[in-house]
């Protein structure tokens, strides 16, 4: 079985093929990020056009790749959402369309269930059950995982997204785009003990985050710097992101206390942060317990999660009509059980 994926949902064109035997058989990727750093962040309808001239190339790339014809296809599978809906509608209609031609269905996949598949496509891969931890530039969410589709949110942001916070204090402190890889990159060199910032809502019950009066206190320590040279940005990244840190193991710890799970899954853009990964492996030791992640090009959005994640709703019986549909939000508990695993 082979599955065509297309992920379009923000600024990352993605396409791959997934093969039901050997798994990823090509994995191509456009980032727009040299188109948007100018304007310190991603425009809409740039980033629509841009999807527009790279998802048709970038498809026949990855079937040269795989070293078959798009009839061979069983499926395509596409982002239908959460996103930009310019965006999303690019790649479902690019992906509806070449479903049409080439006579298989489409299979529409929530981008964030992608994501949360992803460390499924490692080896050694995760069994479910397991806690996952979804951490990117829109959405910080736990969540309580028995299968394919049985998910249920244990706590989320009630404000900015870690990866938003992150995007955010970058900026603030000057940095380029995209801001979390540049804070991170500098906050190695940052001096421990300088600042303390504090851990938002772990001085309360609950698995919820918040995130927006971290940035807050850093972007006041920030103006509050009688000189604020390299070392002092550098001081307050590593605050910001030793914060940060924190705040999810105490929040991933909790929740492993409550579903008594010893298995954690970190996914989506912000995974890919050394220091996170590495206080939690910590957590994870804590309790004899084990943490899994995707490899770092299958944090970001990638067309090979949406691929993989396709295969599974597909060989579980889900595809779409001919009606192009795509949904800027998008619940991920609404999703139903594959019944697969």
């Amino acid at each position: 079985m082979l599955i065509l994926g297309i992920e379009s949902s923000c600024d990352e064109t993605g396409v791959a093929i997934y093969d039901e035997d050997k798994g990823i058989v090509a994995d191509v990727l456009h980032s727009q990020v040299n188109i948007h750093a100018k304007y310190g962040g991603v425009v809409p309808e740039l980033a629509s056009r841009d999807h527009i001239r790279r998802t048709v190339p970038l498809v026949r790339e990855a079937l040269a790749i795989a070293g078959i014809e798009g009839d061979e296809l069983d499926a395509i599978a596409y982002t239908a959402g959460p996103g930009l809906i310019g965006a999303l509608l690019v790649g479902a209609s690019m992906a509806r369309s070449l479903a049409f031609a080439w006579n298989c269905p489409a299979v529409p996949v929530h981008h964030m269930e992608g994501h949360l598949l992803a460390p499924m496509l490692e080896d050694p891969a995760p069994d479910f059950p397991f806690i996952a931890l979804l951490v990117s530039g829109g959405h910080t969410q736990l969540i309580k995982v028995e299968g394919v589709g049985l998910y249920e949110l244990l706590g989320e942001s009630l404000d900015d997204a870690v990866g938003e916070a992150f995007d955010k204090t970058a900026k603030i402190l000057g940095l380029g785009y995209p801001g979390g890889p540049a804070l991170a990159a500098l906050a190695t060199k940052g001096v421990a003990g300088v600042h303390k910032f504090p851990r938002p809502m772990t001085n309360r019950p609950g698995l919820d985050f918040s995130f927006s009066g971290l940035k807050t206190f850093a972007a006041n320590t920030i103006r509050s710097c009688d000189d604020l040279n390299d070392q002092a940005k550098a001081d307050i990244a590593y605050a910001f992101e030793e914060a940060v840190c924190e705040t999810l193991a105490i929040k991933c710890r909790r929740a492993i206390k409550e579903t008594g799970y010893k298995t954690l899954v970190v996914a989506g853009g912000v995974s890919a942060n050394i220091q996170i990964r590495k206080r939690l492996t910590e957590v994870l030791a804590e309790f004899n317990g084990e943490v899994f992640y995707p490899r770092p090009e299958f944090c970001t959005d990638n067309g090979a999660m949406i691929a993989y994640a396709g295969y599974l709703r597909f060989k579980a019986g889900e595809t779409s009509g001919l009606e192009i549909k795509a949904r800027p939000r998008w619940p991920l508990t609404e999703l139903n059980a594959a019944g697969l695993m």
